[in-house]
């Protein structure tokens, strides 16, 4: 890109942003807690202080202690610790409170190094005489994005002439006592408490992105136990802006806007020329406001975390991956209705009003005690813009302050939220129903989806919509995820069970190996059963080769050969049986004739001794030729 493109996009830029400054300016809302002098008499009284938008404000609660002026370091820039300088209340004493001066550093540096030199809490004094604003985090400070995730304690910008006040009390060494009071910084009228988050589905916008997409994965499971309780209704918004009329024609509103330059964002990486384009992120947060709204109207609104969450693992600009396709994907698994979705996202090229992008540009504008919104992310509970750290606890702890004393649910008086988001639609994550395999495991951070390991057998994927199983093993479950079947009494298999085996379709098939293996016509072509004398005959998986007249077919040589060989060697086989079947029989008539001669003899030789000389056995013999008598 030139220098006059890049002048030209860094002009567009900037009526951009003026455009959305003169819509909102004069009406952002500072939002304040009470600041109570409790001694000594003559500052004693209350003070509006405005709440620091990044630590965490005691929302619900209060805070009493002793207000200390450092004698050096006055602006806090630098670390106490290089001055010999502790905050830290000796052992029965009441919390220190630090009050540092504005200027020369960003607020929460100040703040970072009060917290590590024990402060509980801090009090910026302004420069000069002004009404309050808000002390902000920077945009894109990576070299502060440590330092002002970890800080905790609360902080408050106070005017210049309280400031004055407050130092002189302590020069005289008078004990200022005070109070911090963030009871009533948010409403609290009933039992059930409404809040917004305006977001951005940006994720490579710097710090505060990636601030807002762990708080959002943080957050999820409490926001929907939160919700599904009907403790809370929870609606999600994004901020647009347009681009002036005179622009609506140039590359840089194209690249950046949808509806003829009516919704417009911030190209993600201020390039033009390359990347991602300001119309892809508008059409990314069209498209999770339209999943709330169909998930809502099925009476899910909780749904929107999953597809958030979700949309951020799986489908992130650095992996090249923030696009329709891989939200289609998302939306898929967590059973949404698509066409409902598309239906609600509209034409973004048609030159016409979007009625979901227009009713969020009219939600922007601030209403009664809520102010405009300006600032990306922001969390706005029961109609009050939440100022501090965008944490779990923090937020939670916000969230609590706004139900009428006794209709807080559990949650607020628990340190826990317990949840299983397997069991709703299984998380979205990939599942095997017919072999009871699901990559869905609860936490207490929320569900994640990861690929199980079954009997020591690990699957692999990217447990949303796939998961197979890997290496030794593998076959035994569900086959390994391949293809298999059996006909005739005869099985295939496409798992190849050793590590890293894949599914392949068997010898005789063909295919992709998971979903089919088509039978292969072996006999196509003369693929088999070459020889000039076969003929081949296919068959599921395999073939069958015969050779034609006389012929015997040799699938190992792939050959015919004559049957006259055979047949001779049968013809010999018969003789040998023939002969030896009469030797047998010869042999066994001449056992049966041998047997009865010798029984006749012996019956003979009996009888003739018997008349001479008669066996004891015997009283009398009868005559053996003949009886006479009558």
């Amino acid at each position: 890109m030139g220098r006059y493109e890049r002048s030209k996009s860094a002009i567009l830029l900037g009526f951009l942003v003026l455009n959305l400054t003169q819509l909102v300016m004069g009406r952002f809302v500072v939002e304040k807690n009470s600041l109570r002098v409790t001694s000594p008499d003559s500052i004693k009284g209350t003070h509006d202080s405005a709440i620091g938008n990044f630590g965490i404000p005691q929302y619900g609660g209060s805070m009493s202690g002793t207000v200390v002026y450092p004698k050096e370091n006055q602006k806090g820039c630098k670390t106490f610790s290089d001055f010999g300088s502790s905050f830290k209340p000796k052992s029965g004493a009441m919390p220190n409170f630090l009050l540092v001066d504005r200027g020369d550093c960003l607020f929460a540096l100040k703040v970072w190094n009060a917290q590590n030199a024990g402060a509980s809490a801090v009090l910026v004094a302004d420069e000069v005489d002004e009404a309050l604003i808000t002390m902000d985090s920077p945009e894109e400070e990576r070299s502060s994005a440590k330092y002002i995730e970890n800080i905790t304690i609360p902080s408050a910008l106070i005017e210049k002439s309280f400031g004055e006040k407050l130092k002189k009390a302590i020069s005289a060494g008078e004990m200022v006592s005070v109070n911090l009071d963030w009871r009533e910084a948010v409403p609290h009228p009933d039992d059930r408490v409404e809040y917004e988050l305006w977001t951005n589905s940006n994720d490579e916008c710097g710090f505060k992105c990636d601030m807002l997409m762990n708080f959002v994965k943080d957050f999820k499971g409490a926001a929907q136990i939160l919700e599904k309780g009907g403790y809370t209704q929870f609606t999600p918004h994004y901020i647009t802006w347009y681009c002036p009329q005179a622009f609506t024609v140039s590359k840089q509103c194209k690249s950046q806007c949808i509806n003829h330059g009516r919704y417009c964002a911030p190209d993600p990486e201020q390039d033009f020329s390359t990347g991602y384009d300001g119309k892809d992120v508008v059409l990314e947060n069209l498209r999770q406001l339209c999943v709330f709204r169909v998930a809502n109207e099925t009476k899910k609104p909780w749904i929107w975390w999953d597809y958030v969450t979700d949309f951020q693992i799986r489908c992130p600009m650095k992996e090249k991956k923030y696009n329709k396709e891989c939200a289609d994907m998302v939306i898929k698994s967590l059973g949404l209705d698509l066409k409902k979705i598309e239906k609600c996202m509209g034409d973004s090229d048609a030159d016409s009003d979007n009625s979901v992008l227009k009713e969020e540009q009219e939600a922007q504008v601030g209403k009664g005690s809520r102010g405009d919104v300006t600032i990306l992310p922001t969390l706005v509970v029961n109609n009050r813009q939440y100022r501090g750290k965008l944490a779990k606890g923090a937020v939670l702890k916000a969230l609590c302050a706004g139900f009428e004393e006794t209709t807080e649910p559990a949650v607020c008086l628990s340190n826990d939220v317990e949840t299983n988001e397997c069991l709703d639609n299984n998380g979205g994550c990939w599942q095997d129903k017919a072999a009871n395999l699901t990559a869905c495991k609860d936490t207490f951070r929320g569900r994640v989806c990861e690929c199980p390991v079954v009997n020591g057998v690990q699957f692999r994927g990217d447990g949303y919509s796939s998961c197979a199983a890997t290496g030794p093993g593998r076959c035994k479950i569900n086959n390994g995820g391949c293809w298999q079947d059996t006909r005739d009494g005869r099985s295939f298999s496409a798992c190849m069970d050793h590590e890293g085996g894949k599914c392949a379709c068997p010898p005789g098939f063909k295919g992709d190996g998971v979903k089919s293996c088509e039978d292969v016509d072996e006999c196509k072509d003369k693929k088999a059963c070459q020889c000039a004398e076969c003929s081949c005959k296919n068959t599921w998986g395999s073939y069958d080769c015969s050779c034609s007249g006389d012929l015997l077919y040799i699938r190992d040589h792939d050959t015919c050969i004559s049957k006259r060989a055979t047949e001779v060697k049968s013809g010999w086989a018969a003789v040998w049986v023939i002969l030896i079947g009469l030797g047998m029989a010869g042999g066994g008539g001449f056992l049966v004739y041998k047997y009865r001669w010798r029984s006749y003899m012996d019956s003979e030789i009996r009888a003739i001794m018997a008349q001479y000389m008669p066996l004891d056995s015997q009283n009398e013999v009868p005559n053996h030729v003949s009886d006479d008598r009558a």
